[in-house]
């Protein structure tokens, strides 16, 4: 998995894995899909997808993550924005 700096322009991969069996997921169903800006790298972590599941939980990164409002919700303001945690497994560099 590479190495995203602060300002790349991301999407959030369209993945459904609570779809396929029982699953912890920390991805919002509203950001998959989605392109945002990278703002700032949090570190690295356990993955808790897996640790839920006390499986083995490889270490991954964690990225804020910024989405214009008006690209998730269309109806909201337009200078309004949403900041998100997401793992570095979920995220396709543009």
């Amino acid at each position: 998995m590479p190495t995203l700096e602060p300002g790349a322009k991301v999407r959030v991969r369209l993945d459904w894995p609570e779809a396929r069996g029982p699953a912890h997921i920390r991805t919002p169903h509203y950001v998959r899909g989605r392109e945002g800006t990278l703002v700032r790298s949090l570190g690295e972590f356990r993955n808790p997808e897996d640790l839920a599941f006390a499986r083995p939980a490889p270490v991954l990164p964690l990225y804020h993550v910024l989405f214009s409002a008006k690209d998730l919700w269309p109806d909201t303001r337009p200078e309004h924005d949403v900041l998100v945690e997401l793992y570095g497994s979920w995220l396709e560099a543009l």
